[in-house]
């Protein structure tokens, strides 16, 4: 059973269902649903990807009892687009069952981030009650202010768990905690608890004097608040901004807060800039956001708590706790929590956030590029604040030199303490970035492997690096995070290996194991193109449409491709003849419209599934007519010689295009909008002419011509009324003509000739037989000719209509 996709409002507690099959608005044609304009790539990409999802390939692991919610669209370098869903079964929540579907400029789809390993198959009825999980949660954190109502879901373990989720808010140790706990709804077992506060260990004090910071108002009344970078301001414990007389903020000692604050904005711009620059990211949040900073907190230690970061001191209170890459790292955790799958879960992926948190703070650094005296880039963490007096916290060149940080992956990793976990990750993007014999003056980096790495430079690493957050999902692992990383190194620098093989060579040099399904060559794999001919259908009720689907290997070997359509009319139903092919083969798609089906224009997504990779083409289906018109102007002008002589003639979509490809002009041609004494134009003197031998045009073509016009099958008639006038110099050779472009072929439909019996002018009615079009994609071009020299006509058409019998 095929399934719509939901689409979830951001800021709202809604759910709106996309439909997968649009219609038209009342009194629009069939003609105007058909010539709409191509999507844009954020458009196509959500089709593409929702029909991808709507057809269930294997990947997804889709059971019966399984719907989807597209949550949103996040677009990355290299013309990527990536969309993020989430899913329930039987209605519930699915904790790990979220995925992302990743696509390029075109829409085409590239890859899928699924963690999910099987389908879902649990039951849905609680042996304990919401209350005993809340009580199983509540003493999990020492002081409670509140606890959510324990909400049903299901754990995607296996075949599934059902679970209560709880949300504890206090402290802990005099620390903010949000804990998110699942419970198991059978056992009332602690199946995971993740802390949505990341906790770090860790005129300017840090960055020189004067420094440029983001700040706002005028007139004696300014604040610590940024005008540009939304969302940005800083203050102290109350979640004010500063404010001041002056625009003029610190007195650069380490314990002033007016100082810290100019240090957190400092770096906060410094990490929205690098985002932006380097790793095309809009804001932190990925949509143009930003989040306040607080300094002040009297506590040895910098968090962020999913709504702001707060910054602390030193231990010996001399500094407060904002270089640039403790504020970049607690504003990582905002990256991270911005990014599909959330933040919270397993204690591995609090492992990676931090990481992720000590990779954007080396990256900011190396943007900012501070001289020496300063804080100049490297990959060591919080070297400049020295928290507790013994210098960095962490070292991402070799984290073994902090006590209990491994160098390397083991079992134990996904177990430990999160901020000692983040070595191997942080280990990775070291030799990813450096290698493991830098020339630019970093450290040598051991490897667990013996093998020697040569570096991409860190702002190529930061690319991989984001585009491997952009696949991130509920339940993401160093394994995971090696595939994705994978992948993104193969679709943001295609047609070349460098990049996958660094990839490669770092997780295997922290002895990170492979995930199933990673990309197993620098090659993006097997690939096939699909084609449909043609793209488009008008039936009535009852009847059928036809395409021929084209499939073509674009890299080697070839692979099996199984068909399916959706987006069809309500009880409309598809076969394809053979259901799948061999790529290279072809399949004739045959699509059954019911009687009573509503006059609409259907959207219909062709998927095709094959083994490594799916692609989809869009069909449009038009069943019956909102009239019998297909085509009707809405210009009703006048033509005339122009001033064009640029020889262009442009196809445009949507309006008659004006030009003159063949004319050349000693003088300014021709006005619309004048009058000629004795003649009358039927179309409100809309007149092209003017007093004759005010203008001196030499003889030549002019022309108009309508946007392009699909027709449809059946009996079709092209009518409108001409005109043809001189205004001197009569000559025979002068015409008003019709000419159908089909293709890269014409025909001439209609044509007049001049004569000076018809110098005074008369509207003529004119109808012409288009069915032999039927089917076609054509424009019509009305042109006029002057034959004689110096010689001035007047022409004009009105009321082009097509219609269908």
């Amino acid at each position: 059973m095929k399934r719509k996709v939901a689409l979830a409002l951001v800021a709202s507690t809604t759910s709106v269902l996309v439909a997968m099959s649009g219609s038209i608005a009342s009194g629009q044609t069939a003609q105007a649903a058909q010539t709409a304009a191509p999507p844009d790539p954020a458009t196509a990409a959500v089709q593409a990807a929702d029909r991808l999802v709507e057809s269930e390939p294997g990947v997804l692991r889709a059971s019966p009892k399984d719907d989807f919610v597209r949550q949103g669209l996040t677009a990355g370098q290299g013309g990527l687009n990536y969309v993020s869903y989430t899913r329930t079964h039987a209605g519930l929540p699915v904790r790990g069952g979220d995925f992302v579907v990743v696509t390029n400029s075109a829409g085409g789809v590239l890859s899928t981030s699924v963690a999910q390993t099987q389908p879902l198959d649990v039951g849905t009825k609680p042996s304990i009650s919401a209350d005993q999980a809340a009580g199983i949660a509540r003493a999990l954190v020492p002081e409670v202010s509140s606890v959510s109502a324990p909400q049903l879901s299901v754990f995607a373990e296996g075949a599934g768990r059902l679970a209560y989720e709880v949300r504890v808010v206090g402290a802990d140790k005099g620390r903010e905690t949000k804990l998110h706990v699942f419970v198991d709804a059978l056992s009332g077992q602690v199946i995971e608890k993740s802390d949505e506060v990341m906790a770090g260990t860790g005129n300017s004090y840090y960055n020189g004097n004067p420094v440029t910071i983001g700040t706002s108002g005028s007139n004696n009344s300014f604040s610590m608040t940024d005008p540009v970078r939304t969302g940005i301001r800083c203050g102290g414990q109350n979640g004010t901004a500063f404010t001041g007389t002056d625009d003029n903020w610190g007195n650069g000692s380490g314990t002033d807060l007016e100082t810290a604050c100019v240090d957190a904005l400092f770096a906060a711009g410094k990490e929205w800039d690098m985002l932006s620059s380097w790793l095309g990211r809009d804001g932190i949040n990925g949509t143009g956001g930003g989040f306040p900073a607080r300094v002040g907190l009297s506590d040895v230690n910098a968090y962020w708590n999913g709504s702001f970061t707060n910054f602390g001191r030193s231990q010996d209170s001399q500094r407060q706790v904002t270089p640039i890459d403790v504020v970049a790292h607690e504003y990582g955790h905002a990256i991270f929590q911005t990014t599909p799958g959330g933040s919270t879960g397993s204690n591995e992926k609090g492992g990676l956030n931090e990481s992720t948190g000590d990779i954007f703070g080396a990256l900011t650094e190396w943007f900012a590029n501070e001289p020496a005296n300063l804080d100049p880039p490297d990959y060591s963490v919080g070297e400049e604040v020295n928290l507790v007096g013994s210098g960095p916290i962490r070292y991402m060149h070799q984290p073994s030199l902090i006590s209990g940080n491994p160098n390397c992956f083991s079992a134990s990793v996904p177990n430990m303490e999160v901020h000692a976990a983040a070595g191997v990750q942080n280990h990775w993007f070291y030799l990813l970035a450096e290698g493991t014999n830098p020339t630019n003056g970093q450290p040598v980096s051991p490897t667990c492997n013996s093998t020697t790495l040569t570096g991409l430079g860190p702002r190529k690493a930061g690319q991989i690096f984001m585009g491997t957050l952009l696949r991130k999902t509920a339940t993401w692992t160093h394994s995971l995070a090696r595939k994705a990383s994978l992948e993104a190194a193969i679709q943001l620098f295609p047609g070349s290996c460098a990049e996958y093989n660094a990839v490669k060579a770092a997780w295997l040099a922290v002895s990170v194991p492979a995930a199933t399904g990673e990309p197993a060559s620098c090659s993006a794999g097997p690939d096939f193109s699909m084609t449909l001919n043609p793209t488009s259908a008008t039936v009535q009720p009852g009847q059928q449409a036809t395409t021929t689907v084209s499939t073509a290997t674009t890299t080697p070997p070839a692979q099996t491709v199984t068909f399916a359509a959706s987006g069809l009319p309500p009880g409309g139903s598809a076969a394809f003849n053979p259901p799948s092919v061999t790529s290279g083969g072809s399949s004739t798609l045959t699509i059954t419209v019911p009687a009573g089906t509503p006059s609409a224009t259907y959207n219909v997504i062709v998927t095709g599934d094959g083994t490594s990779v799916d692609r989809t083409a869009p069909f449009t289906l038009n069943v019956g007519t909102v009239s019998n018109v297909v085509f009707n102007d809405t210009f009703e002008t006048a033509l005339g010689w122009t001033t064009n002589a640029s020889g262009t003639d442009t196809a445009t979509s949507g309006a008659w295009e004006r030009g003159d490809p063949a004319a050349t002009s000693s003088g300014v041609g021709l006005q619309l909008g004048t009058t000629v004494s004795g003649v009358n134009d039927l179309v409100t003197g809309r007149l092209a002419g003017s007093s004759a031998g005010t203008y001196d045009v030499d003889g030549g073509v002019t022309s108009v011509r309508s946007p392009e016009i699909v027709l449809p099958s059946g009996t079709l008639t092209l009518t409108l009324s001409w005109y043809l006038a001189h205004l001197n110099n009569a000559n025979s050779a002068d015409y008003f003509r019709v000419r159908v472009v089909s293709g890269a072929t014409n025909t001439v439909v209609l044509q007049q000739l001049g004569s000076a019996a018809n110098r005074a002018g008369a509207w003529q009615p004119a109808t012409i037989n288009l069915s032999s079009y039927a089917g076609q994609t054509i424009r019509l071009l009305i042109e006029t000719a002057d034959a004689g020299t110096a010689s001035l006509i007047e022409a004009g058409v009105d009321d082009v209509k097509i219609t269908r019998s």
